[in-house]
């Protein structure tokens, strides 16, 4: 059979005939198989992605059962014990993917062979009529508890079956692109197959839409591999029905139509994929319905939505966009995966409208909101990326719902795909990257070759080789940052009065263009050995959120070029979260090319606030060091923060020692998050989710404690316990009741002879009194509820 060729749109490769084929899409891509990245700072990220991402997420496969699941779901028994999650079958089909994109630049055979291997096992586990779901196939007589009793029963709900023919069919094409192998592609078209047969419209067919969107990606990308219009039929089908069918809530888009949806709402990776759905949809069958709505929607997050990182999703209640102008730092969620939805999407309405705004929230999810979710070595990841720590965050190698590492392994090795991309004689310049490149430009072939040390400087030198003389237009983005604007909305300013300026020459001599869209034209007839330098002004710049970015109120930003910056407490010997920044700051910038795989780091002079033990103000002049966000968190636990307060009213300085914050902590069940109960921060009501907790789930109805043990015998008589309580979404909720004992001289512990009822309040201090005891330890015993679990902010001691 003739080979397909195949072009990367987004981080997912959609298919044409021999001709290059833009997805019905205005403006065409550039697969990334025909841009090879030569950049220091982008080139290490390839790099450790194919040495470490990759082979960690394959090695985390065999570890966690993932091939285990294949292999019993072909040979299927009622004694099987169903774990785990429902779409653990995707974190397959994700590395699979990432791996066979990284083949197609970096050929490795005996990473072919071994996909060839585990192929065998996943082709193993599919059903004589295509369908393919571990979690029911293994043991069809008590499925996973979250597949219902039959097919597609509860696919609207917790089954993720359609979740896992999306990511099948993306890693099947990902696959047949990188070796023309039909091994996996034809595994995804029998499970396709399997799906548009029984779900529709049509007499004996079920009307289901996915609980968890991205089918309506994969299939539209199967349409344009396959030809066969019943595929794209089916995502417009998923898309039309949403809000249709029994679930209509706003945590899955299905709240009401997706033609009349205006804001961004619920489970933001969900949110991300269908809208880059839409767009999918839209650009292939000709409605400008979904195009009017997805635009709608766009507008919502950038004025209201959008965190400086680029992050979306703000609370971890349905890992889901909050309301308007709801952006906490410490407790934000942005989900990597919703990062890299964001860069999905954003990406798609370039494609339709070809506006630079587009790629100004890409690449500044891309520098920070996106990559901060992996380790600069490759092997160590965050789920949530919060924008401010006191030290309980920490990337790791894995985790049991391990949607974001195996995401990770698929977008990195796309990324060459994201830099240029041309519409008719215009070729548009998007992301600044030393690379060389393969183009085709009006049936003809062109060359670039692009030198940069972007992200650290604005310089980008692009050699231009046609093969003979050849007319178009080089269109470059000129970003947002450096025509003053952080987001394209005034959700964000630049507070300092800084004008930055570019440049562009054409060997050696200046040009002018108006911009267009955002990109400044270059029009001319070019030939081989003509060079482009362009020059933008890149320096520190501080940033203030709307006022009605309640968290960020009195607090200011910085950043440098695309790039955020925060404060970590490596680089500082004070607390960060204590420091008051200038009203007027001055920043020095310096290279560290050893310092966190390189850096420029930047410094500038403010004060760190703290009470003395007389509960005295005091001010203490320091020098302030910032690192790019997305480099925090790999030198130990501790603080970090992205705001930093300007105005008084936003400063929080450092509170003296007192007994709970010096004391040893141990714990029935311990964890890294227990250093919350002493840090000396409480929530500010019931619905406060911005301040670190403790908790003991999932244990549920048992009794737990935590000790404080004393620098030396302190004499006490009251104690404060904020609870934690995350009803209605998550499992923890007050204690069905609590006491305190200490620990006497012979080391029994005994209870304390309370004055005051063990309050259990939400949202305030629940103190007790108790007669005075001498004591070296004190012991918090809970008895959790019978069906829930408990939790702490603080517990003070005095």
């Amino acid at each position: 059979m003739k080979r397909i060729v195949l072009i990367a749109l987004a981080g997912i490769s959609l298919a044409g005939s021999a001709q290059t084929h833009d997805g019905g899409y205005p403006i065409t891509p550039v697969p990334f198989t025909s841009v090879k990245v030569t950049d220091n700072f982008w080139g290490q990220r390839l790099r450790a992605s194919r040495e470490v991402t990759i082979p960690l997420a394959f090695s985390k496969c065999e570890e966690t059962g993932r091939y285990e699941n294949f292999v019993k779901a072909a040979h299927p028994s009622s004694e099987y014990k169903v774990e785990g999650y429902s779409f653990d079958d995707t974190d397959v089909y994700k590395t699979i993917e990432g791996a066979s994109y990284s083949m197609q630049t970096y050929p490795d055979k005996r990473l072919d062979r071994y996909i060839d291997s585990v192929l065998t096992i996943v082709a193993s586990a599919q059903e004589a009529d295509g369908y393919l779901y571990t979690a029911r196939t293994m043991n069809p007589q008590h499925p996973h508890e979250w597949a219902g009793s039959s097919r597609w029963e509860k696919v609207e709900d917790l089954s993720h079956e359609f979740y896992n023919l999306g990511h099948m069919v993306e890693g099947a094409v990902a696959h047949y692109q990188a070796t023309g192998k039909r091994s996996f592609l034809d595994i995804a078209i029998r499970y396709a197959d399997c799906v548009e047969k029984a779900i529709g419209d049509k007499p004996g067919q079920l009307v289901r839409v996915p609980g968890h969107q991205i089918a309506e990606m994969a299939l539209c990308k199967l349409y344009l591999a396959t030809g066969r219009k019943k595929y794209l039929d089916l995502a417009k089908f998923f898309l039309d029905k949403r809000g249709y069918t029994e679930r209509r809530d706003a945590y899955s888009q299905a709240h009401k139509p997706v033609l009349e949806q205006d804001e961004a709402v619920g489970h933001a990776v969900r949110a991300a994929y269908m809208y880059s759905g839409m767009a999918d949809v839209a650009a292939l069958t000709g409605d400008t319905g979904y195009i009017h709505a997805i635009d709608r929607i766009w507008d919502n997050v950038v004025t209201k939505k959008l965190y400086i990182t680029g992050g979306i999703g703000a609370t971890n209640n349905g890992e889901a966009f909050g309301e308007n102008y709801e952006l906490p730092n410490m407790s934000a969620y942005c989900e990597t995966c919703a990062a890299i939805g964001n860069v999905y999407w954003n990406y798609r309405l370039f494609l339709l409208h070809g506006e630079s705004k587009y790629y100004d929230v890409l690449e500044r999810t891309l520098y920070n909101g996106l990559i901060s979710g992996v380790s600069l070595d490759g092997g160590g990841f965050f789920y949530p990326n919060p924008l401010e720590s006191v030290g309980q965050h920490q990337r790791r190698p894995w985790f049991g719902c391990a949607c974001c590492p195996s995401n990770i392994c698929r977008f990195i090795p796309s990324l060459p795909g994201y830099v240029y991309a041309v519409h008719d004689k215009d070729v548009y310049v998007n992301l600044f990257m030393s690379n060389t490149s393969d183009l085709n430009v009006g049936g003809k072939h062109l060359k670039l070759a692009q030198t940069t040390g972007y992200p650290w400087n604005g310089d980008i030198r692009l050699e231009v080789t046609p093969k003979g003389k050849q007319d178009f237009t080089l269109k470059i983005r000129v970003p947002g940052w450096v025509k003053g604007e952080v987001a394209p909305s005034n959700l964000y300013a630049f507070s300092d009065r800084k004008q930055l300026g570019y440049s562009v020459k054409v060997n050696g001599e200046p040009v002018e263009s108006d911009l267009d869209k955002g990109y400044f034209s270059v029009s001319r007839q070019w030939k081989k050995g003509d060079v482009v330098e362009v020059h933008f002004d890149m320096e520190p710049r501080t940033v203030k959120a709307n006022t009605k970015v309640v968290a960020d109120r009195g607090r200011v930003a910085v950043e440098r070029g695309p790039v955020v910056y925060c404060a970590e407490w490596p680089d500082n010997d004070f607390s960060v979260l204590s420091v008051l920044m200038n009203q007027k700051p001055e920043f020095t910038v310096e290279h560290k090319p050893d310092l966190l795989y390189g850096i420029d780091e930047i410094k500038t002079t403010a004060q760190a606030l703290s009470y003395d033990e007389n509960g005295r103000l005091a001010a203490k002049d320091v020098t302030l060091t910032l690192i790019p966000y997305y480099a925090w968190a790999h030198r130990g636990a501790g603080e970090m923060a992205v705001w930093l307060p300007q105005d008084m009213s936003a400063t929080r300085p450092s509170l003296p020692p007192t007994i709970a914050s010096t004391s040893r902590i141990t714990a029935s069940h311990s964890s890294k998050s227990i250093t919350a109960i002493n840090d000396r921060l409480v929530p500010e009501d019931e619905n406060d989710r911005t301040m670190p907790y403790f908790h003991w789930w999932p244990e549920e109805g048992t009794t737990e404690w935590i000790v404080y043990e004393f620098e030396k015998p302190q004499t006490v008589s009251a104690s404060t316990v904020y609870w934690y309580d995350d009803a209605p979404w998550g499992g923890c909720r007050v204690p069905a009741s609590w006491k305190l004992h200490y620990r006497d001289s012979g080391g029994s512990w005994k209870p304390v002879t309370n004055r005051t009822a063990y309050g259990v309040e939400k949202g305030n201090g629940n103190t007790v009194t108790f007669a005075p005891v001498t004591t070296n330890a004190l012991k918090l015993e809970v008895v959790q509820p019978e069906k829930n679990s408990s939790g702490l902010f603080e517990w003070s001691v005095e």
